[in-house]
């Protein structure tokens, strides 16, 4: 099931949730203007279609006292298929590695990692990124602070392309 095949109900649940996962089943009917029951079915399907993933808290990593986040770009030797696959799996299994996605380009991958501090960083990328196998360059680069962290898509624009397929 594609965005397009979404009707405009399933759409805006999907905004509600987005916006407040919290919500109970009601106030997201009530938000969407159709009753409970169809509703928790709607939500059934989306989530069975695989359109929503899970729940989670929005934690604040500072207070939790995870001062340090880095974007890491990595460069890899080889890019065969089962070389990526692996590297992929090593950052499943690092802690530290809360994003990991591969790119185009000069960069292989980018890593967003958290450390409680520098030192605890500079650990992981001394002894287990920069010496884990196939990786040729790590270049890194510490975030001062955030502007912007929205989670999932723009439901505008997502409203604006459909309109102008129909």
């Amino acid at each position: 099931m594609s965005a397009s095949k979404l009707d405009e109900i399933d759409r805006m649940i999907l905004r509600e949730l987005q916006s407040d996962g919290r919500m109970t089943n009601v106030e997201l009917a009530r938000r969407v203007g159709i009753s409970a029951p169809p509703c928790l079915r709607r939500v059934r399907t989306l989530e069975e279609a695989g359109y929503i993933r899970g729940y989670h808290a929005d934690v604040d990593s500072r207070r939790l006292g995870f001062e340090v986040q880095v974007f890491a770009m990595v460069g890899l030797q080889s890019q065969a298929e089962v070389d990526l696959s692996k590297f992929e799996q090593r950052c499943r299994d690092w802690p530290l590695v809360r994003e990991c996605h591969m790119l185009n380009g000069e960069v292989d991958f980018i890593l967003k990692c958290v450390a409680p501090d520098l030192s605890t960083f500079q650990n992981f990328l001394t002894e287990q990124l920069t010496a884990a196998d196939n990786v040729v360059s790590v270049k890194t680069s510490l975030v001062i602070r955030c502007a912007k962290d929205e989670p999932g898509v723009p439901f505008d624009v997502l409203e604006d392309r459909l309109s102008q397929e129909a």
